[in-house]
């Protein structure tokens, strides 16, 4: 069982970046990325990956984040991550708590899933696959499961999405690897298993790349 990253006393959601750490490792892809403090360090992070990156200020109060305008996408050289951090640290407010610029990899493609975790009352952890994207609310295509899941479980939440078409070869990008995506959801009733302190986990949006549903956004809340 992965160790959970903060006492879900004290903590009630977990910074994107804590999210991120605690999912990879149950399997839900995520792109590379770095914390960094200063504006410098935040350069460096950015040479690491490789350009164009996105920055966002990260921190446990911070759930958020486009809202308030602290992210920051397709920077494509340091001086722009510098100043970009250097502004973003300077719109934090008290509070937020301690925060810190996270650096990630920029992600695009022309699909986009969401996936979660989500306690219901009478039924416990239940799973959920949907279509995301701008038309998300208007299409209105979910899936959902109890958990834990098995990946047959998995796979029929996959197939009882509407939007097949959305899932295979599309304007020249391969199709969905659905056992990639069965892997992530497999592993998101798992965490929400394994941790009953997890109140919900969402991740939105999982973005297709090279046919994997990579989570460039998530959020761990707690009881």
């Amino acid at each position: 069982m992965a160790t959970f990253p903060y006492d879900a006393a004290f903590v009630p959601t977990l910074s994107e970046a804590a999210s991120k750490q605690l999912l990879a490792t149950y399997g839900v892809p995520i792109p590379p990325e770095a914390l960094a403090a200063a504006p410098t360090e935040a350069g460096d992070a950015a040479d690491r990956i490789g350009y164009p990156v996105v920055a966002k200020l990260c921190g446990p109060a911070i759930a958020h984040k486009t809202e308030r305008g602290l992210v920051r996408l397709s920077l494509r050289d340091r001086p722009s991550v510098e100043a970009a951090a250097a502004e973003l640290l300077a719109r934090a407010q008290p509070g937020d708590g301690d925060v810190s610029v996270l650096v990630g990899a920029m992600v695009s493609g022309i699909r986009e899933l969401i996936a979660g975790v989500v306690r219901d009352p009478q039924f416990g952890p239940c799973v959920m696959l949907g279509v995301g994207g701008v038309l998300a609310e208007a299409i209105g295509d979910a899936a959902f499961r109890l958990a834990p899941l098995e990946s047959a479980d998995a796979e029929e939440m996959i197939d009882d999405l509407k939007s097949q078409a959305l899932l295979g070869p599309l304007r020249g990008e391969p199709a969905v690897d659905r056992a990639r995506l069965a892997q992530t959801l497999v592993g998101l009733g798992r965490a929400v298993t394994e941790h009953p302190e997890i109140r919900s986990i969402d991740l939105n949006p999982l973005i297709v790349v090279d046919g994997i549903p990579t989570a460039v956004d998530a959020l761990v809340e707690t009881a």
